[in-house]
C-alpha cells in the first residue's frame, strides 16, 4: 500500500465512478498525478454511504440533516433541516433574511431550480444610492457604504419562503420537525470554531456600530474565542415561532411587522408590501454538453449556468486532459476562458424579466469556437464582450442526496460575512447586504429597478453522464463560485480526479486583472504565466469551501468537503434488522 494510504482510497472510488463511464481501469485517478505540474495533498477525509448523505459545512448542520435520513425523511428533508442549522451554527453565511438558489433532481430523473433570491424593496429606484467619487475599482461602491452596511443595504428577503415552500411541495416531513436541530443548538448553544472567530475578526469593526449584533458575537467588544459557546435565545424564539406558523409569520404576520418596523425607523427600505408580495420563481436548469457529459446548472438571474456552459464549450477545443493539471498551459486557457466569461457576464447578466439576457447564444458552440479561435496559446490577453452591452462573496453550500434518487444542491447566503452587519432587534436574525450586488448607476444591466432580482454567481451544479447522475456539487465564494465549480467539473472530467481531489485542488481566478492563483500552484509555474502576459498574484483561498457528492454504480455514494472551510460529510448506511429474526434474553 502506498505511504499515504488515503490517496489509495479515493483512486478506488474514482474508479467506480469514471471507469464505468469511461471504460478505463482505476489507474484513472492517480494518472492526473503523472501529468501535474501543481501537486497537493488532501486534508479531509471522504464519507461513503449506502442509504443517504448530507455534505455542508458545518458537522452540526451536516447532521442535522443526517438526522432527518435516519428517521426516514428524504433529501429534501435533510437539506432544509441543514440549512435552518447553518443559519444557527454558520450565521456570518446564511440567515432566513437572505437568499438562494437550489437546484433539485427528484427521484423521477426531472431537474428543477428553486429560485429564492432577494429583491429590490419598493421604495428603491436607480438613483437611490450615490456611486463613490473615485470608485473605478468598484464601480457598485456608494458614499457613505449605504449599499454595504446597515439598515440601506437589506433587500427584500427570500430564503424563508423558500425553504418552507419547497419543504412542503417535495419534502415527507413536517416543518416543525427539521427545524428542532435549528432550535436546539440555537438555544443551548454550541462551541466557536476557528473558521467563525476569524470571520468575526475580520468584520469587528462594523459589527462593533451594531449593539444586538456585537453583543452576541463581540462581547466585551472582543471576537468570540475559540470554543467559546454562541446562545442566540432570541433567534430560538424566532425558530419556535415559524415552525408553528410558517413562512407566514415573515412575509405576512407579526416577525414581518418587527423587521418593517426596524427598517422605517432605522432607514431602511423594506416595508410590509415587499414581505407581501415576494414570491419564489422556479426555473428550468441550463444545460451543458461536455465531452459527452451533461452539466446542469441554474439559469438566469443566476449567472453560473450560463457561463460554465461558455467556457466548458470554448475548453472542449483544447487536451486538457493532456495538457496536464496545473500546468502553465492548462492554467493559461482557464484564465482566458474565464476573462471572456467576466467580459460577457459584465455585458448581459441580470434579472431576465428586466434585461434580455442572451443565453441562447451564450452557451452555443458555435459562439465558443468563434472566441476560442481569437485565444493566443503563447500571450496572455485583455478581453471584451463579445455579446451587445445591456446597460459578491460570502455564502455557503450544501449537497444531500438519499436512498430513493433524490438530490439537491443549494447554494444560499446572506451576501457578505454578517450580511449587513445588523441584528434585527426581536427576531435576533442576522440581515443581508444583498443592495450592494446591484450597480447604483443608473443605465445598466444590473442597476437598481423595485422587485428586480440580484444576479449571482451561485453554482449549484450537477453532472450526468450516460443518463445517469455522476456529480453534485457547489461552494460559496462571490464572483468566485462559478469559475471554482467549473474548474472542479475539468478536474472530475479532464483530469479524472476524486471527488476528493476535485474539491480540493488549487484554484485560479481572474475577471481580466491580476491572474489569483492558490499559494499551492508552485513558483515555476507562476514563472512561466507570468512570461505569458499574466499579472500573477499568490493567495491564500481562491472561493470558499466546496462540498459534494459522488455517485457509484454500486448504489452507493461519497460525500467530500474542503479544507476551505469547516466542511464535514455525513452519510447513512447500515439499515433495519433482517425479517425473521427474534431475540432472547438471557
Amino acid at each position: 500500500m502506498p505511504a499515504n494510504p488515503y490517496h489509495y482510497w479515493t483512486s478506488s472510488r474514482t474508479y467506480d465512478v469514471l471507469a464505468a463511464v469511461h471504460g478505463k481501469g482505476s489507474e484513472m485517478s492517480s494518472n492526473w498525478r503523472d501529468r501535474t505540474a501543481t501537486n497537493f495533498d488532501c486534508q479531509k477525509m471522504p464519507a461513503v454511504s449506502s442509504r443517504g448523505m448530507v455534505v455542508s459545512n458545518h458537522p452540526l448542520a451536516s447532521s442535522a440533516g443526517a438526522e432527518m435520513l435516519a428517521a426516514g425523511g428524504n433529501a429534501i428533508d435533510a437539506v432544509i433541516a441543514t440549512l435552518f442549522t447553518l443559519t444557527v451554527v454558520e450565521p456570518m453565511m446564511v440567515g432566513i433574511i437572505g437568499g438562494g438558489m437550489a437546484h433539485i433532481r427528484l427521484a423521477d430523473g426531472s431537474h428543477r431550480i428553486i429560485d429564492g433570491q432577494s429583491t429590490v424593496p419598493a421604495a428603491v429606484r436607480d438613483t437611490t444610492y450615490t456611486s463613490k467619487p473615485g470608485s473605478a475599482h468598484d464601480v457598485f461602491d456608494t458614499v457613505g457604504n449605504e449599499n454595504l452596511t446597515g439598515p440601506k443595504a437589506v433587500a427584500t428577503p427570500g430564503s424563508l419562503k423558500a425553504w418552507c415552500e419547497t419543504l412542503r411541495r417535495f419534502g415527507t416531513m413536517s416543518l416543525a420537525d427539521v427545524l428542532q436541530p435549528a432550535i436546539k443548538h440555537a438555544a443551548r448553544g454550541y462551541a466557536a470554531t476557528p473558521y467563525l472567530h476569524e470571520c468575526i475578526s475580520e468584520s469587528a469593526a462594523e459589527m462593533l456600530k451594531d449593539k444586538p449584533i456585537a453583543a452576541i458575537y463581540l462581547p466585551n467588544g472582543e471576537p468570540l474565542k475559540v470554543g467559546a459557546r454562541v446562545v442566540q435565545a432570541e433567534y430560538a424564539e424566532t425558530l419556535r415561532y415559524i415552525a408553528d406558523h410558517g413562512e407566514a409569520a415573515l412575509y405576512e404576520g407579526p416577525l414581518g411587522d418587527i423587521l418593517a418596523d426596524y427598517m422605517e425607523k432605522a432607514g431602511g427600505f423594506i416595508r410590509r408590501n415587499d414581505l407581501t408580495a415576494y414570491r419564489t420563481v422556479e426555473r428550468q436548469p441550463i444545460r451543458a454538453d461536455y465531452r459527452g457529459w451533461t452539466i446542469l446548472g441554474p439559469p438566469p438571474p443566476a449567472a453560473s449556468g450560463v457561463h460554465i456552459a461558455q467556457m466548458l464549450n470554448i475548453l472542449e477545443g483544447y487536451d486538457i486532459g493532456g495538457l496536464g493539471f496545473g500546468t502553465s498551459e492548462t492554467i493559461h486557457y482557464l484564465a482566458e476562458v474565464l476573462k471572456i466569461a467576466f467580459a460577457d457576464r459584465a455585458a448581459a447578466s441580470g434579472d431576465p424579466d428586466y434585461v434580455g439576457v442572451p443565453v441562447e447564444k451564450l452557451t452555443s458552440k458555435a459562439y465558443a469556437e468563434e472566441r476560442r479561435r481569437a485565444i493566443d496559446p503563447a500571450r496572455a490577453q485583455m478581453w471584451g464582450a463579445g455579446v451587445s452591452q445591456l446597460e459578491g462573496a460570502h455564502t455557503t453550500h450544501m449537497t444531500a442526496a438519499d436512498s430513493f434518487g433524490n438530490v439537491v444542491a443549494t447554494t444560499q447566503t446572506i451576501n457578505n460575512l454578517f450580511g449587513a452587519k445588523i441584528m434585527i432587534p426581536g427576531l435576533g436574525a442576522i440581515a443581508n447586504n444583498y443592495m450592494n450586488l446591484f450597480d447604483p448607476r443608473p443605465g445598466h444591466a444590473l442597476s437598481l429597478a423595485p422587485g428586480k432580482r440580484v444576479t449571482t454567481s451561485m453554482s449549484p451544479m450537477m453532472a450526468l453522464n450516460g443518463g445517469k447522475l455522476r456529480f453534485a456539487l457547489g461552494l460559496p465564494g462571490g464572483k468566485r463560485i462559478f469559475p471554482s465549480a467549473m474548474q472542479a467539473l475539468v478536474n472530475l472530467i479532464d483530469h479524472g480526479m476524486s471527488l476528493q481531489e476535485a474539491v480540493e485542488a488549487p484554484r485560479v481566478w481572474t475577471e481580466g486583472n491580476a491572474l489569483e492563483v492558490e499559494q499551492t500552484v508552485p513558483e515555476s509555474v507562476r514563472a512561466k504565466l507570468a512570461a505569458l502576459g499574466h499579472t500573477v498574484q499568490p493567495v491564500a483561498t481562491v472561493a470558499g469551501g466546496m462540498n459534494g457528492i459522488a455517485f457509484h454504480d454500486d448504489g452507493t455514494m461519497t460525500g467530500a468537503a474542503c479544507w476551505r472551510a469547516d466542511g464535514t460529510p455525513v452519510g447513512i448506511s447500515g439499515g433495519l434488522a433482517n425479517s425473521g429474526i427474534r431475540f432472547r434474553l438471557g
